[in-house]
């Protein structure tokens, strides 16, 4: 009986993480700019991925496996959004424009104000 609820429960978190799988492929195809397609492959492809992972971890019978399913799953938590933050930020600094119908850009202020520190630091 607990081996059936622990299949069902396995194969609905493997449907689940192959639905957030194909949301972030969706995403990454059918988004507008560069800044939108990362974050649908950072967010959706990070849970889809995690929640397959926890599956994995659920259905091992053995500790080794569930050990590496979970550090795996918090390497992804930990390491795909920085790496996003850090993607967007190059893209961002090496001229990717945003979507025409973007309504605000806050990271330009930011910079402008960064540049202009620098340059008052190196005259002093």
């Amino acid at each position: 009986m607990i081996d059936a609820l622990i299949n069902i429960a396995v194969g609905l978190m493997i449907v689940i993480g192959a639905a957030f799988s194909l949301a972030a492929a969706i995403g990454v195809n059918r988004l507008p700019d560069v800044y939108s397609r990362m974050h649908a492959a950072s967010k959706a492809g990070t849970l889809g991925s995690g929640v397959i992972l926890l599956a994995l971890a659920l259905h091992a019978d053995d500790a080794a496996t569930v050990m590496r399913a979970i550090a795996g799953f918090v390497f992804l938590l930990l390491t795909a959004p920085v790496a996003a933050h850090l993607l967007a930020k190059a893209s961002y600094e090496a001229g990717y424009k945003l979507w025409d119908k973007s309504v605000k850009d806050e990271l330009i202020t930011r910079i402008r104000e960064e540049k202009e520190s620098r340059q008052h630091r190196s005259e002093q």
